[in-house]
C-alpha cells in the first residue's frame, strides 16, 4: 500500500474505507431460542458432532471409521514454521514455474534486482498464483492459472514502498496480474513449461474481452471508450477458478474494488458513489495504493463512473484457442467471486455454485434454462437462467431464493446482476463468514464451502447493513478460525431449490480452548488449522483443504504453524495434514496432471527468499509426486 493506505488485507481495507456500524442487534439475537451456546451444545455435541461431521459419520461404527482412514495414502506430517515446503515421506516436490519465468524464448531471464522489466512483464509467468485448472488438448498438457494481485514492494523494488512512480510502473503491475495459460511437459528431469508453445498466453488487465448476458449493453455498463457496453479491457484480482463440462476455464474476479480511485474532490465524489452503489462494493477515492487512477483514466471513477461495473464477473477463457476473446458472463452476477464450481443437474442443466468473499456476504447458485448437450452449442449456458442466493435455517434446512426484478423490487434483470449484493439483501439471504472456495463431491450429490473467518460475526453488520447474528452455519461470535459448511440438495439434484446442511468441520485450537473455539471433534492437536480457503475433490472422493490464515504460531494460533494443505474424508470426517508451505505464504490452487500422478499446488506470497534461496520471494506453482510414481489423487 502507498503512504496513504495502511498495509492491510483487502477486507480490512474495505472496512477502513467504508466503516460498518459498531453494533447491530446481536444483544437481541442471543436471547433467541437458538443462542450461540444453545446452538453449539444442541447441534455440535449431538452424535459426536452431527453438524460438525455430517450424517455419514453417524451411520458407521468406530471400526468402520478407522478402516476408512486407510483411504489417506500418506502418513500425516506435523506443522512447520520454516521457509520451505514439506510433504510426507514417500513424496517429492519441485518448482514447476515461478513469477518472472519466461514463457517464450528470447525473453530476458528474471532479474532479482529489478523484479523484471516492463517490456517482459506480459511475456513471463505472473505474480501471486491462485486458482488453476488442468486441460488436455490433442495430446498437449495445459494449465490455466490465475495471478490474483501484486506485492508491489516486491514487484517494484526500486519504488518507494511499492508506490508506482509513473505509467510504466502501473503497466508492469497490470501485466503481472490476470491469467496465464501454459503448456507443460514432464521429462526425466521433472515438469517444465514448454517455451514458445502456441498455447502459451498471458491475459492481463488490458486484454480485450466480450461482455454477454443480462447486463450486456445496459446503460450502467457503457463508457466513453465502449458506448455499446459489450466490450471491455482486462480481468483483475483473479482469485478462484472453475472448469466447464465443455472444456473451458472460468476465472473469477474478486477484490476488484481496490484498483479504482478518483481524482475528484471528496464533495464531488459522493454523488457518484451513491448513484453507482460504490459503498456496497467498497469502491473508494484512493484505492489500495495501486494508483492506477493517477496514470490510467479508465480507473478514475470521476471520469469513468461505470467502469467498476465492468469487473466483478466470472470470465470464460478457452485455453486451447489463444485467438478467442475471453467472455465476461453477467448472468453469474457481480460480486467478489471466489471460485465457480460447475456441476450438472439431473436433467443436464448447468449449475454454478459461487461464494462472495467478504465478511457477511452471500452464497450464490446459477441454474441454466437449457441443458448441456455434449457436442452441442454452449451459447447462453452461463447467462440464460436463474441466479439464486442461499438462505440457511437454524434447523439445518435451507433454500435457494431466486433473484429477479419481481423478488428483489429492482428495475431490470441487468440491475439485479450488476448489484447482486443488493439483490441478495432484498430477499433476506443468510450473511456468511466469508464464503470462499466451493467444491462438489464427485461420488455424492453434496457441496462444500470454506467459510474462512469473520471477526465481525455477532458484532457488526455487512456493508449493506444486513445483520450477522450467531447461528446456523455461522455458529461462533468473532470467528477467527473458520469452518466448512456442507449441503445436500433435495432429490439428489443440484438444481433443487431446497437442501439440508451440516458443518463438515469447525477449525479451532484444542490446545488453547476447551469450548467452541477448540473446533469440532475431528480437530485434534495433530491436524489443527485456521482459515480454510481453497478446496477441491480428487477422483477418489477425498476433499483437499488449503489454508490462508494466521501463521504467527502464537496465542490463539499456537501450534498451527505455516499455512498448509490437508485431506479430508467426507465419510468419516477424518482430516490429515499433507503439506505445509513456506512461512508467510498462502497455499492456494490445486489440480492434477492428466495421468493423476502429479499434483500441482500454488504457493502465493511466500516469505523469506523462497524458492530461490536468494533475492526476491517468488510466488510459484509446485508439482508434487509420489516417489514410486504412483497415483496421487
Amino acid at each position: 500500500m502507498n503512504a496513504k493506505t495502511p498495509d492491510v488485507s483487502a477486507d480490512e481495507w474495505d472496512e477502513l474505507t467504508f466503516p460498518r456500524p459498531e453494533e447491530n442487534e446481536f444483544d437481541r439475537v442471543v436471547e433467541r431460542a437458538i443462542t450461540r451456546r444453545g446452538f453449539l451444545g444442541g447441534v455440535l455435541a449431538f452424535g459426536s458432532g452431527a453438524a460438525a461431521m455430517g450424517p455419514g459419520l453417524l451411520s458407521g461404527t468406530a471400526a468402520e471409521a478407522q478402516a476408512a482412514g486407510a483411504r489417506f495414502p500418506f502418513a500425516p506430517i506435523p506443522a512447520h514454521t520454516d521457509f520451505t515446503v514439506h510433504v510426507p515421506e514417500g513424496y517429492t516436490w519441485q518448482v514447476l514455474v515461478r513469477w518472472g519465468d519466461p514463457l517464450f524464448a528470447g525473453v530476458e531471464p528474471f532479474d532479482h534486482d529489478s523484479g523484471g522489466s516492463v517490456a517482459a512483464s506480459d511475456k513471463v509467468f505472473g505474480e501471486n498464483t491462485d486458482g488453476m485448472e488442468s486441460f488436455v488438448h490433442r495430446g498437449h498438457q495445459l494449465l490455466a492459472i490465475n495471478h490474483e494481485y501484486t506485492n508491489r514492494s516486491v514487484n517494484l523494488p526500486h519504488s518507494d514502498a511499492g508506490v508506482p512512480r509513473d505509467g510504466a510502473d502501473v503497466r508492469k503491475l497490470q501485466n503481472l496480474q490476470g491469467v496465464a495459460v501454459i503448456e507443460i511437459r514432464e521429462t526425466d528431469d521433472g515438469w517444465a513449461v514448454v517455451k514458445d508453445s502456441p498455447y502459451n498466453r498471458r491475459i492481463t488487465h488490458n486484454t480485450p474481452m466480450t461482455i454477454v448476458g443480462p447486463a450486456a449493453g445496459h446503460d450502467l455498463m457503457k463508457t466513453e471508450a465502449d458506448p455499446t457496453g459489450t466490450q471491455s479491457l482486462g480481468t483483475m484480482n483473479n482469485c478462484g477458478s472453475g472448469k466447464t463440462p465443455w472444456g473451458t476455464y472460468l476465472t473469477c474476479e474478486e477484490n476488484f474494488n481496490g484498483y479504482f480511485g478518483s481524482t475528484a474532490q471528496p464533495q464531488d465524489q459522493k454523488p457518484i458513489q451513491a448513484a453507482e452503489g460504490y459503498q456496497r462494493y467498497g469502491i473508494g477515492a484512493n484505492g489500495w495504493g495501486y494508483d492506477y487512477h493517477l496514470w490510467d483514466a479508465r480507473f478514475d471513477t470521476s471520469k469513468n463512473p461505470h467502469e467498476p461495473h465492468r469487473v466483478g464477473w466470472v470470465v470464460e477463457i478457452d485455453p486451447t484457442d489463444p485467438a478467442r476473446r475471453p467472455v465476461k458472463h453477467t448472468g453469474l452476477g457481480r460480486f467478489k467471486h471466489e471460485n465457480a464450481e460447475v456441476v450438472l443437474a439431473r436433467d443436464g442443466r448447468v449449475v454454478v455454485y459461487m461464494g462472495d468473499d467478504e465478511r457477511g456476504e452471500f452464497l450464490y447458485k446459477f441454474v441454466s434454462d437449457a441443458p448441456f448437450v455434449p457436442g452441442g452449442s454452449t451459447e447462453g449456458l452461463l447467462d440464460d437462467g436463474t441466479l439464486y442466493v442461499a438462505k440457511f435455517n437454524d434447523d439445518q434446512t435451507g433454500e435457494w431464493l431466486p433473484l429477479t426484478p419481481e423478488t428483489t423490487g429492482m428495475e431490470s434483470p441487468a440491475e439485479v446482476m450488476i448489484f447482486a449484493r443488493k439483490a441478495g439483501s432484498a430477499v433476506g439471504a443468510t450473511t456468511m463468514d466469508r464464503p470462499e472456495w466451493i467444491a462438489t463431491n464427485p461420488h455424492a450429490v453434496e457441496a462444500y464451502c470454506c467459510l474462512t473467518n469473520n471477526r465481525n460475526r455477532g458484532v457488526k453488520p455487512n456493508a449493506g447493513g444486513d445483520e450477522a447474528p450467531v447461528g446456523g452455519p455461522n455458529p461462533r461470535e468473532t470467528n477467527h478460525y473458520g469452518q466448512i459448511v456442507r449441503w445436500f440438495p433435495h432429490d439428489d439434484d443440484h438444481a433443487a431449490v431446497t437442501f439440508d446442511w451440516d458443518l463438515f468441520v469447525m477449525a479451532g485450537n484444542p490446545t488453547v480452548h476447551d469450548d467452541a473455539y477448540a473446533g469440532s471433534s475431528n480437530i485434534t492437536p495433530g491436524n489443527m488449522f485456521n482459515s480454510p480457503d481453497g478446496m477441491a475433490f480428487d477422483q477418489n472422493g477425498l476433499v483437499w483443504i488449503q489454508t490462508d490464515g494466521d501463521d504467527d504460531n502464537s496465542g490463539d494460533f499456537a501450534g498451527m504453524g505455516n499455512n498448509q494443505m490437508l485431506a479430508g474424508d467426507p465419510v468419516t470426517g477424518e482430516i490429515a495434514r499433507f503439506m505445509t508451505g513456506p512461512q508467510g505464504c498462502e497455499v492456494t490452487g490445486l489440480c492434477w496432471s492428466a495421468d493423476r500422478r502429479s499434483m500441482f499446488v500454488g504457493i502465493q506470497h511466500p516469505g523469506g527468499q523462497w524458492p530461490d534461496g536468494e533475492g526476491l520471494p517468488r510466488s510459484s506453482v509446485i508439482a508434487i509426486k509420489r516417489a514410486d510414481n504412483g497415483l496421487i489423487g
